[in-house]
Parts: structure tokens; sequence; C-alpha cells
């Protein structure tokens, strides 16, 4: 799915949301929406008690469905549930390894691909410590998508290379995820020189929160990555206005998708 998606030229938005959060029920009608409403790819947060990566809104939506109790098993039945009836719109489980390692990795990667799920960005886990895990997907069809960044040098970026498969995923920022947003020649000059190297996709993200962003970082990525900015609308209405949190969410997405069209 992911190949498939990238076949035609538009510039991709891809969604982020925490799985589960606030509770399974909403999790799914709001990645349901996020495919109904623009987003060419979908990112499902595995809840992680320590996701480093994160910056405060990302890591209070973790911490919102691991009081739900929301685990591994309820990712897959929400992927499961989507897929009843969406069976285009590429899944990418996003997380840490602990998470994957704990649960069983042989286990992990069959119900990916039982559930639907197309590729999986494990945040932590380095080329030289992912053997065990792709030893089990080299005979699916999951994609494992690497992360690249301002400081990842031409050596770096060829051992990431390797094994790496469907998109590039391009952290504009040396810092955690919703904080602050990098300067767009900085950005430009990164991308461009790594696509000068690859023919993989790249797509850009950390910090994109408005369509001028997303419409000014489309003129030289592949497309664009939007996570904090969608759970901050979770995080501010699942209290007084839940019933109101998937059209916040939908017209949010509608708006910024606007941005990757030319």
């Amino acid at each position: 799915r992911i190949e498939k998606i990238f076949l035609n030229k538009k510039k991709k938005f891809v969604s982020f949301v925490t799985g589960g959060d606030p509770d399974i029920t909403t999790s799914l009608q709001i990645i349901k929406s996020l495919a109904k409403n623009g987003s060419d790819i979908i990112e499902i947060g595995m809840p992680f008690s320590d996701p480093m990566a994160d910056g405060p809104t990302i890591q209070q939506s973790s911490i919102r469905a691991i009081k739900n109790k929301i685990d591994l098993e309820d990712i897959f039945k929400i992927s499961r549930n989507f897929r009843k009836t969406n069976d285009e719109t590429p899944l990418i489980l996003m997380g840490y390894y602990n998470i994957i390692f704990h649960y069983g990795v042989s286990k992990f990667v069959k119900k990916c691909v039982s559930n639907g799920i197309d590729g999986l960005i494990i945040v932590d886990l380095q080329p030289e410590e992912d053997t065990e895990l792709l030893k089990e997907i080299k005979s699916t069809n999951l994609d494992l998508i690497r992360l690249i960044t301002p400081t990842t040098n031409n050596e770096r970026f060829n051992q990431i290379l390797k094994n790496a498969s469907g998109f590039l995923y391009y952290v504009n920022v040396t810092g955690t995820t919703g904080q602050h947003s990098a300067n767009l020649n900085d950005i430009k000059k990164s991308i461009l020189n790594f696509k000068k190297r690859t023919k993989l996709p790249i797509v850009s993200g950390f910090g994109i929160k408005n369509v001028k962003q997303v419409r000014e970082i489309c003129r030289f990525s592949d497309g664009v990555v939007v996570g904090s900015s969608i759970v901050n609308i979770v995080e501010k209405n699942y209290i007084d206005n839940k019933k109101n949190i998937i059209g916040l969410v939908s017209n949010f997405v509608k708006r910024l998708n606007k941005g990757t069209i030319s």
C-alpha cells in the first residue's frame, strides 16, 4: 500500500495519532476520519511510558492511553476494524522497540501482517541493533521506515539506507516532537542533499503546524507528517467537548491537506 500511494505525484499528507487516545472507540473514529479527510498515510503511535523522541503533547496522549489500559492488542484491534472499511490507506505503527521486544518480535510481526499494518517506524532501533526485527519482516511486505535527521552525515545515511523501505522520515529539528520549527532553508538544503542519494520518497515531520508550513515544505519534500497538532485537538477536547473531536480533527486535516496540492 505504501509503494502504491507514492505512485501518484501528489505530495503526501501523513497524520500521526496515538492509538487508543482518548479511548479505543474514539481513536478508531479519529483514524477513520483522517483517511476520509485527506490523510494519505496514517501513523498510529503505540503508547509507551517513556517516549523519548516525543514532546509533552504526545507524551500526555500516551499517558491517557496507558491509563485506559490500551496495549498492543488494542492497537491491533483498531487496525483490524479500520481495515473492514478501508483497504487502501497505509497504516504504520510508530513507537519504541521495548514494546515490541516485550510482546515478542515474531508474534508482533505476525500480528502486524494479519491486521493490515503496512510499515513500522521504530524510533530507537538503530541499524546496528535491528537484526532480530529484520529477520522476522524479510518474508513479509512490511516496510521498515527509517528516520534521518539534520545531523545525519553521508556515511550514516548510506548505512540507514541498507534496510530502509517505503519512505524516509526526515526529522526537521534536533529535538522532540511539536516543540519548535526548524529553519526552512536548512530543511530544504538537507532534504535535497539526501534526495540525490536515494530513490526512496522523503517526507518531513516534527514542528509542522499549519497549512503555510505544509505548502512550503512540500515544494522540496515528498510530503509532510503532522502529529502533535492533531493530538493537541484531542487533548483540548476529550473531557468537555468529546463529541466534537471527530469534526475538529477532520476540519483541521482537511485544511492542512490543501497545502500538499500544488
